[in-house]
């Protein structure tokens, strides 16, 4: 009975740790921290990589995108690997080699993470940066992007990835997110090194790359620890800001998420080799920021199921445990699941649209997480990702 107490106890202090308690001690960590760093603008050469699948719907407007940056042109290689396409993706960049895009095709399809591999042979750039098709750039983006470079000591830098609002509460909802990750990582980049990145505004000194010798799932969180491992850090640069829309549907979000959650479970898999233990403050914020949102989905069934046995066992005495206590527990988790459930069969917009928008996206979230998990045990998700619709 005390073993329930403590199993109900112990999964609500790693929920609210997760979600909670780690953005409240980093952002307090990082106001702590003396003086502020101050890089200063250098103008390397740049490659901007672009891994492109049958992207004939973007490609293009991405490309027109790209030419546009405020850069010098002589210094910007753009080079799209668009291997694996059977749509008109290679044959739409193939008509941009006037203006100096450069095509990377092969018919074989073996995933992004090989696609960058194949493609980094031909990267002239000091920096290379990661981009995907169907993102759009602001115009000073890589200017903001390559400033943290000009440490010596800065391996990588990522950007913000900001959600195109186009009417949906889904797009709402995901937006709300990446403000939530975004101050996480200001924070992360202010004490010392931020632990995650966006794979679409990804930039990294090409003479520090290391292809992975295995098939990786989440090519940019196995790049970003393997450059903390080896000492280097990664700053996060809000003002280099990347716009995209969200997938299509929640079911589609969750299928994104469900990859990504089999590739966060692939990661912690190869902690023993690719934690920074060298540096303690490191692997906390791994830990605290990536590695426990694995664990959230379990928390919340062992919470909810401890919660249900504590009180069938009628616990008593100890005001700890007491049983009112728990009723009203279990009738705050029975409402929160009832209005996800509501949210995801009505679908509502509006008003009522958002005020449902948390329990909703928190439990397809973690939905998302656990089908991740089986999807990585099983071996299920391979590397080479089904793309969803935008």
């Amino acid at each position: 009975m005390f073993l329930l107490s403590v199993l109900f106890w112990l999964s609500a202090f790693l929920i609210l740790y997760t979600y909670l308690g780690y953005p409240v001690l980093i952002a307090l960590l990082a106001k702590i921290r003396p003086g502020r760093e101050e890089f200063f603008e250098t103008s390397p050469q740049i490659t901007i990589l672009i891994p492109a699948y049958n992207e004939e719907k973007y490609i293009a407007e991405k490309l027109e995108n790209t030419l546009q940056l405020d850069y010098p042109r002589d210094k910007l290689q753009i080079l799209v690997a668009a291997d694996g396409s059977s749509d008109g993706t290679p044959e739409i960049v193939a008509s941009y080699a006037s203006q100096g895009v450069e095509l990377g095709y092969i018919p074989d399809r073996n995933g992004k993470m090989a696609a960058i591999i194949r493609a980094m042979e031909f990267a002239r750039g000091e920096i290379v940066v990661f981009s995907d098709a169907n993102n759009m750039y602001d115009k000073r983006a890589i200017r903001e992007l390559i400033l943290p470079f000009s440490d010596p000591a800065v391996g990588a830098t990522t950007g913000a990835k900001l959600i195109i609002e186009d009417g949906r509460d889904l797009s709402s909802a995901e937006g709300l997110y990446w403000k939530y990750e975004s101050a996480i990582k200001r924070s992360e980049s202010r004490v010392d090194s931020c632990v995650s990145s966006v794979g679409e505004i990804l930039a990294i000194r090409r003479s520090v790359f290391v292809a992975p010798k295995e098939k990786i799932i989440n090519d940019d969180h196995y790049i970003i620890l393997d450059l903390l491992r080896r000492g280097y850090r990664v700053i996060y640069t809000p003002r280099a800001r990347s716009f995209e829309y969200v997938s299509l549907t929640a079911e589609d979000e969750v299928e994104r998420r469900t990859r990504m959650n089999a590739g966060l479970y692939q990661t912690i898999s190869m902690s023993g080799r690719l934690l920074p233990f060298r540096r303690p403050l490191l692997v906390w914020q791994v830990v605290s920021h990536k590695y426990f949102r694995a664990f959230v989905p379990f928390a919340l069934l062992i919470m909810l199921f401890s919660n249900i046995s504590i009180l069938l066992l009628q616990l008593e005495g100890n005001p700890a445990t007491s049983t009112s206590m728990f009723k009203a527990l279990l009738a705050g988790q029975a409402v929160f699941y009832a209005l996800a459930l509501l949210g995801n069969v009505l679908k509502l917009q509006g008003i009522m649209g958002k005020l449902l928008y948390l329990p909703v996206f928190l439990v397809n979230s973690n939905l998302a997480t656990l089908m991740g998990f089986f999807s990585f045990v099983t071996n299920k998700q391979k590397h080479v990702w089904k793309k969803v619709r935008r």
